[in-house]
């Protein structure tokens, strides 16, 4: 008998091509044309497996499933996948780590140069047939010189790194724990505090789950403690930062620029105010979303579905909540 998965976050055809094109013998798959739990609740009750990218896996959602054994998570984040519900129910969670660090990692640096070159304010000056070379020569900066923090340095942290190695820059991190020193020497990275990383960089990028201790750690106190003219990048989560404090810091040049790739409450409304600030670049939580990233990814997801439905374990890094004993 067919295995049915549930895909509850609405794709794009050429995704879903991608999805049908990879999906294993012996599993069939429905997928969501939007977001809302009304029409989750129809498609979950007789799926064995829920697959989602950013959609909310809620309590009530597993509670209507009573065939789910797995949830396979596109990414990393589980910060709107109800873990504790899920434990209850006896269903594994489980992501795919490291799977999306290459192209978050790009985007994180062209976050870093788009923002530091006020790139979107340069183009749109373009199309509004104004030339404002002299204007952006006081207001643009290089990263050549800088010290770049980064924190927290999982996968992405360690890719943005690597990538950074090229310019001739100081990196800093922190972390809940500190690496190996070898690591530290393979990335030219060196382990601080968390204040004197707020203290030192001139640009600060967030790599670091979202949790209790971290939910808008990144707030007015934080901000006061940074250089002034500091940019922060963030391809995280947007709850790491208390954006009405951020939009205070930006508009009185506690900080330089933001460049953005997550928010507090996505989608965002358009009314909100960093999108309207020249010195902040936005991206609509695409950072890891490349299209020929997915055949890795979705190839990744279905690895797992395939050994956990052969009973075979699943690689450590990539399980959330284990199977029940």
């Amino acid at each position: 008998m067919a295995q049915h998965i549930a895909f509850l976050t609405p794709l794009a055809e050429p995704t879903r091509d991608v999805v049908r094109a990879l999906l294993p013998d012996g599993f069939t798959i429905a997928f969501a044309q939007t977001n809302e739990e009304v029409e989750h609740r129809k498609l979950v009750p007789e799926a064995c497996v829920i697959m989602a990218v950013g959609t909310y896996v809620t309590a009530e959602l597993i509670a209507r499933a009573p065939k789910l054994k797995l949830i396979q998570k596109w990414g990393i984040g589980v910060d709107k996948i109800d873990l504790d519900a899920a434990r209850r129910a006896g269903v594994t969670v489980a992501i795919t780590a490291g799977a999306t660090s290459i192209p978050v990692s790009e985007h994180t640096l062209m976050l870093m140069l788009a923002t530091s070159r006020r790139l979107p304010l340069a183009h749109r000056s373009l199309q509004e047939g104004k030339w404002i070379a002299t204007e952006l020569r006081t207001v643009c900066s290089m990263l050549d010189g800088k010290t770049i923090g980064l924190f927290g340095f999982g996968n992405i942290a360690r890719f943005v790194a690597k990538r950074l190695s090229g310019f001739d820059v100081r990196i800093l991190y922190h972390s809940r724990r500190r690496v190996a020193p070898e690591i530290e020497r393979q990335f030219r990275a060196e382990y601080v505090d968390f204040d004197t990383l707020l203290a030192q960089s001139d640009l600060l990028s967030l790599h670091a789950p979202l949790a209790p201790e971290t939910r808008q750690l990144f707030n007015r106190v934080t901000f006061n403690k940074m250089k002034r003219g500091t940019i922060l990048i963030n391809t995280a989560r947007g709850e790491l930062i208390d954006e009405v404090d951020l939009i205070d810091a930006l508009r009185t040049g506690q900080l330089s620029g933001a460049g953005l790739d997550t928010f507090s409450g996505e989608p965002p409304s358009a009314s909100n105010p960093l999108f309207h600030m020249d010195q902040v670049v936005a991206t609509p939580h695409s950072a890891g979303g490349v299209f020929d990233n997915v055949p890795h990814i979705v190839g990744h997801m279905f690895r797992n579905i395939k050994q956990f439905h052969q009973s075979q374990p699943l690689d450590a890094a990539d399980i959330i909540v284990a199977p029940p004993v």
